[in-house]
């Protein structure tokens, strides 16, 4: 069975961010605040919010469990401060933290810990959401999309084009 350890990060995170635009939903203030304060400007796509809380809960997925503080490292980017050397800072903590509430109350991650390592792991949930939007049979909440459109034929089908020779 396939799952999300087989896809690229980047297609998955996109199927992932369409599929959770009906459930998350970007605070008022997401307009306006940069992501980190190594950036200079604000986000250019108008749905980066969607498209991070996807990339934390693909992140999440993969090496869970996870806290605020190590995933601020992950989206943290070096600061071009002038003349002097460049520093790495890391990303805001409050958007993280909204997401990763946006997605506990959807059920989609949970508090949990393994050993001494604590944080937000993947629910059964949110593992079947990532896997069906990795596999592009489903949009992530069960709906089944059709993969043969009504004139493609599959392969045992007459129509095929394959010609048998007796």
């Amino acid at each position: 069975m396939p799952s999300m350890y087989d896809k690229g990060a980047q297609e998955t995170i996109e199927k992932a961010a369409e599929a959770l635009k009906k459930d998350i939903t970007p605070p008022e203030w997401a307009k306006f605040v940069k992501t980190s304060p190594a950036n200079k400007r604000t986000p250019s796509k108008d749905d980066w919010y969607v498209t991070r809380a996807a990339s934390i809960l693909r992140k999440i997925y993969m090496r869970g469990p996870l806290g605020v503080n190590k995933l601020r490292v992950k989206y943290g980017s070096k600061k071009n401060r002038g003349h002097k050397p460049e520093m790495f800072v890391r990303s805001s903590g409050k958007i993280i933290r909204t997401i990763l509430r946006q997605l506990q109350e959807k059920g989609y991650i949970k508090e949990e810990a393994k050993g001494v390592h604590k944080g937000r792991v993947v629910t059964p949930k949110g593992r079947k959401f990532l896997d069906n939007v990795a596999k592009g049979k489903q949009d992530g909440h069960g709906r089944v999309q059709r993969a043969n459109s009504a004139g493609d034929a599959g392969p045992n089908s007459e129509t095929s084009g394959i010609v048998k020779a007796n």
